[in-house]
């Protein structure tokens, strides 16, 4: 027997699915966030390549993204303009972050979807809940511009809470009503989402694709699949 078919068989069946947006339903924003960065760099004749900025300037949105809970909660794109004015800051720049930002949201708002994503819904059987570090306005645009319509919608703006903080967690499953130990959370972060999953009390799935970007994670997930399709079939095997 199989890992996987032994905890399906010792684990209770599910209610449905937590579901992150950004990287697992959608294709990462790499490319965006790296186009900004290269535009910063021309603007500002910046000493440092693009790469190496998307770097910096990534390490300073997540570390406020994470203290950004609850009563200091702070929306993505606040977050973003904060961030990249004080990494511009550290060689020498000042700069209006508006127009940067402003590329970044147009990708929020229209992201490519991973090529499965119409199958894998079709496919699905489970009622699904998004649950997405992303502004409300932002998140339900990307939603109904690819036609995507599920059970629930809960983002962190509308939670006041960043995964891997427990509280968007618990605010999904006041949402949905759902019992933990019958849901699974499943993105494309190790740190954001199986960390969060874990820490909430919720088993994690990963989606691992193998152009994925690096990430600062190292939570163990308790599945983990190659693509939406993957998480399907699991998924069928694993609800009532």
């Amino acid at each position: 027997m199989s890992y996987d078919d032994a905890m399906s068989q010792s684990a209770p069946k599910l209610d449905g699915i937590f579901l992150d947006l950004y990287g697992t339903l959608t294709a990462g924003d790499r490319a965006a966030v790296h186009a900004a960065c290269q535009r910063i760099v021309d603007d500002h004749c910046l000493p440092i390549g693009e790469a190496d900025l998307a770097v910096r300037w990534g390490e300073k949105f997540f570390a406020l993204v994470d203290e950004s809970n609850h009563d200091g909660f702070r929306t993505l794109v606040e977050c973003e303009r904060i961030s990249l004015v004080d990494t511009v800051a550290e060689y020498g720049a000042a700069i209006d972050p508006t127009p940067y930002v402003e590329m970044l949201e147009a990708y929020w708002r229209a992201p490519p979807v991973h090529p499965e994503v119409t199958d894998f819904v079709a496919a699905l059987k489970l009622p699904v809940c998004i649950v997405s570090n992303a502004d409300e306005d932002a998140a339900r645009i990307a939603l109904a511009r690819h036609g995507l319509n599920f059970a629930h919608v809960v983002t962190s703006e509308g939670a006041r809470s960043y995964k891997p903080d427990g509280g968007i967690f618990r605010f999904a499953l006041r949402r949905t009503g759902w019992r933990p130990d019958r849901v699974i959370h499943v993105g494309d972060s190790l740190h954001s989402d199986v960390k969060g999953a874990l820490s909430a009390g919720l088993r994690s799935g990963w989606v691992c694709r193998e152009d994925r970007i690096h990430d600062i994670g190292e939570a163990a997930p308790d599945q983990t699949f190659r693509d939406l399709m993957e998480l399907a079939d699991w998924l069928n095997r694993n609800g009532d």
